[in-house]
């Protein structure tokens, strides 16, 4: 494989880094800044929900829950039955 050199004239090889790591810092804190502040600008944007809506959709979510549970349990319990059924009469 070949190598390839690259000269670089003094100025460049003294003062070219650090302006370049300060150019990145400064970039780098600069683009926080702009994300924070277009944050803050989406965020007063948001409609947010009244207490009364948060309850009551609170309470629709832990009742279907509840109903999902009962009913996936009983229909587990009818297809343990079955299955025990299955094996009772074929003799496994």
């Amino acid at each position: 494989m070949a190598t390839r050199t690259v000269k670089m004239s003094s100025d460049e090889s003294q003062s070219g880094t650090g302006s370049e790591l300060t150019k990145k810092v400064t970039g780098t804190v600069a683009n926080a800044r702009e994300f924070l502040h277009d944050v803050r600008v989406e965020m007063k944007q948001v409609t947010w929900p009244s207490r009364e809506d948060v309850v009551a959709t609170t309470w629709v979510v832990v009742a279907t829950v509840a109903f999902f549970g009962v009913f996936l349990w009983l229909v587990d319990l009818g297809v343990q039955r079955g299955v025990q059924y299955i094996f009772k009469k074929f003799g496994i």
